[in-house]
Formats: C-alpha cells, structure tokens, sequence
C-alpha cells in the first residue's frame, strides 16, 4: 500500500494535511469556515474537491462525506483554551461544552466517525483541554471516542520547541478503530531546539512598519511594569536571534506583545507574516506557503495563530505510516474474506 483517503476537518490553512499528505495520503474532503482561510488553504493545495464550510450539516448527514480511512481535526481550541476561558469568565459568557458555537464541535465530529469509522484518526487541541472544567471536558471526551466509539486511543501533550524555535504546546489526541503497536508515548523527540535566528529576516530589511509606534510601546513597558508591581508574570515577550519565542496567538495582529524582535538603537517590531510561516513550519527547507494577495496581515497572523505546527504533524504522521498501513492492508484482507 502506498496511499489512503483522509478528511481535513477545521482545517485552518491546511497544517494538518500537509503532514499526512507526506505519508502519502489523499484529501478527499475539507472543511473550514473562514473564508480567508478558504483562500489561503485554496492557494496551497490543489484539490478536486470543493471546500465544505460549516462542519454542522455534514454532522447531521455524514453522508455527504466521501467515504475515507483517516479523519484529522484540529477541532476549535478557544472555549478551552486558558486565554478564551479568562476571556469568557470576564464577559460572563459559557466556554468549554457550554459554548453552542465552538464547544460542541467535537460532538459533530463524533457523529462523522460513528457514521464512517476511519481506521484512525487524528485530534488536535489546546494543551489546557486536559485540565478544563477540573478534567471533565477531557474525561468527557475520552468517554466518547473510547466507550461509545470503541476505538483504541492515546493521547499525548508535545512541545514545538524540538523542531522550531517557538514553545508552544499541543495535546494531540490518537485513535486507532483496532488493536496496533502504536505507542505514542514512547517516540522519541528530538533534542535539539533551533533558535530564532533560524526564522527570522535581518531587521533593516524587514518593512519598517512592523515596528512599534512609540504609543503602543510606552502602553506595553507601562502595562509590563504595573503588572510586575503586582507579582504577574503578564506583559511583552522580547526575543532575539538566539532566543525561543513564546506561543504564537490568534491575537497577534493587535498588539504583538507575545513575540517582539528586538532591535538595536529602535523600538521592537512584530514578525512579519512571513517569519510567521517559518516559526510555524509551513515555509522549512524547501517548502514554500503562498500568503495570498487579497489576505492581510491581520487576517495572515490570525491563521498562523490558529495553525498547529507543522513539523510536529510531519513526526507523527511518520510515526504512524507503518501502523495505519499495516491496518488498512488488514481490514482490506478481512473485507475481501467476508
């Protein structure tokens, strides 16, 4: 065997294809609902399928899906992530299964599997899920995909930090539909940590309107400074060339602060979209990732804010190729017997 049939489930702009792409898979079917990130997955992957949007009708009538053997799904992390949580406790709004427009997702994507039982599947989510509602939401989950799915699944919270220069941590949740020898656990990361400086262009190069007005960094010193007054650990993250960045978020566009650059004799700048790509892997080596014109920056940094970190999946993915080829050779044997 040499290829299987997947779907690309909240696919973002497409982190989580590109990995099992490279073990030889074939998108059959996508779903994303932001249409900016329609354009740039659109502009990155030539596919012969059309783009699902809401994910909801395709739960109600998984029929509609083609059939195919691996589900991934970095299903949406806000409503247990610990700054949506924050966020939403502040307004007084739901998170976690409560929120009716994110936290219930996972639900639809439950039906999908129960309707076409892949021989695996693949989960992304926010390292928080594990710890959200005291435990709950995750035992919730698990209870699911375990008890009344029947599928054999490992879970496992795994650095970026190995493969780009950026800490930033993600649970990915693994199933199998049978017994394999599969043990997530027990790969091996690597360990070795590249540097900033690996990613990022020289700053006389960069565009000068990636640095920060002096307004914004007066508010983000002051904001710094009240906090540490305070005993908080909250303010900007400065990096340089040898440095590790701290987590890429979805807020980025705003203000920056998570990850500046310093820069000598000037005030810090934001990464350009671009070094965005690199630190997350979707531009490494040969690879190169198309930002589409009509996509701006903010809507750029949004979409690498929300991506999984591509080399991660390109490990896994290896990881599993021998299992999930040996599986799918096995049901097809079985298949042809009945």
């Amino acid at each position: 065997m040499s290829h299987f049939r997947f779907i690309d489930l909240f696919a973002g702009i497409g982190g989580l294809r590109i990995g099992f792409d490279g073990i030889g898979g074939h998108c059959v079917f996508t779903s994303e609902w932001d249409k900016y990130a329609q354009r740039t997955y659109q502009a990155n992957f030539r596919d012969n399928h059309e783009l699902g949007g809401d994910i909801r009708p395709f739960a109600e009538n998984p029929s509609l899906i083609p059939e195919f053997d691996v589900l991934l799904g970095g299903f949406p992390c806000q409503p247990f992530s610990i700054a949506g949580v924050s966020k939403k406790n502040a307004l007084g709004r739901p998170h976690g299964f409560l929120d009716d427009t994110q936290g219930t997702l996972f639900f639809d994507t439950a039906k999908i599997i129960e309707h076409h039982r892949p021989t695996a599947f693949v989960l992304e989510n926010v390292k928080n899920l594990e710890r959200h509602d005291k435990g709950n939401t995750f035992r919730t989950i698990m209870n699911v995909l375990e008890n009344e799915l029947s599928y054999n699944v490992q879970h496992r919270v795994i650095s970026s930090t190995p493969w780009v220069p950026q800490k930033r941590e993600r649970i990915f949740i693994v199933g199998f539909k049978h017994e394999t020898t599969f043990d997530l656990n027990k790969l091996e990361l690597p360990t070795t940590s590249p540097r900033m400086k690996s990613i990022l262009d020289p700053n006389d190069l960069v565009d000068p309107k990636y640095t920060l007005s002096q307004k914004l960094w007066d508010y983000l010193q002051g904001y710094r400074a009240k906090h540490e007054a305070k005993g908080n650990g909250f303010g900007y993250g400065l990096c340089g060339p040898d440095d590790i960045a701290r987590t890429l978020s979805a807020r980025y566009y705003k203000d920056g602060s998570e990850i500046l650059v310093r820069q000598e004799g000037k005030r810090p700048r934001r990464l350009t979209p671009r070094e965005c790509a690199r630190l997350m892997g979707f531009e490494q080596g040969d690879r190169r990732w198309v930002i589409p014109p009509d996509v701006s920056d903010t809507q750029a940094y949004k979409q690498f804010g929300n991506a999984v970190v591509v080399p991660v999946v390109e490990f896994i993915a290896n990881a599993m190729k021998p299992h999930l080829f040996s599986a799918l050779a096995q049901e097809r044997v079985d298949s042809n017997a009945a």
